[in-house]
């Protein structure tokens, strides 16, 4: 096989998610809320269904972890980061889980995320 010069983890459409991990998310005042720790993809149709934020806790130790519907963030390049519209109250209340104690990302689970964000879930 040749060597080619594509880049791999991301084009003018499409990104990795290993580079995902570990962006930097911004409120819309642009005071950064944490980091995208992974992204869950449904099995069945391939699409993206959250992003799952590491916020608090010091050096990554003690984080929560808040799944946040995929819809919610937007991409901006200068602060190349995402921005949610959400603010710390409303993330610290927020569906959310620890080390250790991972949901069942069900139905119900998915259901409930959603409606705390006001989004609609698609798998209702």
């Amino acid at each position: 096989m040749a060597d080619t010069d594509i880049e791999m983890d991301e084009t003018l459409d499409l990104i990795a998610s290993n580079k995902v991990e570990g962006t930097a998310v911004y409120d819309r005042e642009e005071e950064r809320l944490g980091t995208i720790y992974n992204v869950m993809i449904d099995k069945v149709n391939g699409q993206v269904e959250y992003a799952v934020l590491s916020f608090g806790g010091l050096f990554g130790l003690g984080s929560n972890y808040y799944p946040i519907p995929w819809e919610m963030l937007d991409y901006d390049t200068d602060l190349g980061g995402y921005v949610v519209d959400i603010d710390k109250e409303k993330l610290q209340n927020a569906p959310n889980y620890s080390d250790g104690d991972q949901p069942v990302f069900d139905r119900e689970y998915g259901t409930r995320v959603h409606d705390y964000y006001g989004v609609e879930y698609p798998h209702a």
